[in-house]
């Protein structure tokens, strides 16, 4: 296989406790990720990876493929890596469990962006949507340098002033690297931020920022959880109409 995305899902989110399982029109949210992930033209296989039965239980239910993982990760992209080693895959993909609207599109421009064996880790930014908040720490702000590689990460608004870019809940990895990963310790940046791309910068590690036009939004908070239900919800409708 060339890519396999990996979904990493625990129950216990810290903002939003259980909603990788909170529903809507009858899926969970982390089922309507997974199928939005199928939808990519560059991803051969996508498989949920979690601690919890529960979730485990519900992506089999519903025609999806789940592996379970330990439980004592640190982060997702150390979830993705357990999974990772038992797969014969030239791309690792890690889509957060709460992309529930992610543009295949956006998918594709990471995986394409791996096509160059010089980038070892790939993310997507696009411009910071107009009336959003940047001090909003629940949106990422990247700062991308004139090479394309993204300087750092933040929860907070930098650069001061602007232009923001959003980081979008992404991230490809050649599969070489993503084997280092795990073996590395937390930097006192990760923790301070918790932002677990952050272990890449403080190692020397490139990432490529790939600009793309997202406009979906992850899930957060419960406003999130509710403008993604109505999102959903007049799609649908929409194409029933038609």
């Amino acid at each position: 296989m060339s890519c396999v995305a990996v979904i990493p899902a625990r129950y216990a989110s810290e903002r939003l406790p259980g909603k990788a399982l909170m529903e809507v029109s009858g899926l969970p949210l982390v089922v309507h990720v997974a199928r939005r992930v199928a939808q990519s033209s560059r991803v051969d296989r996508v498989i949920v990876a979690t601690d919890d039965a529960r979730i485990c239980d519900a992506v089999a239910r519903h025609g999806g493929e789940a592996w379970m993982t330990q439980a004592g990760h640190r982060c997702g992209t150390e979830r993705v890596a357990e999974v990772a080693a038992s797969l014969d895959a030239r791309v690792i993909l890690n889509v957060q469990g709460d992309e529930p609207l992610i543009d295949p599109g956006t998918i594709d421009a990471v995986v394409a962006c791996l096509d160059d064996p010089s980038v070892q880790v790939a993310t997507p930014v696009t411009p910071f949507p107009d009336g959003a908040d940047p001090r909003d720490s629940n949106r990422v702000k990247a700062v991308v340098g004139d090479s394309g590689n993204v300087l750092y990460f933040s929860r907070q608004p930098i650069p001061t002033g602007g232009p923001w870019w959003l980081h979008i809940g992404v991230y490809g990895f050649q599969a070489a690297m993503l084997r280092s990963y795990s073996g590395w310790p937390q930097t006192a940046l990760e923790r301070s931020e918790r932002l677990e791309q952050l272990r890449f910068l403080a190692h020397g590690v490139s990432i490529r920022g790939v600009s793309v036009m997202e406009t979906a939004g992850s899930v957060d908070t419960p406003s999130d959880f509710d403008a993604f239900r109505d999102r959903f919800m007049t799609s649908s409708s929409q194409q029933q109409r038609h």
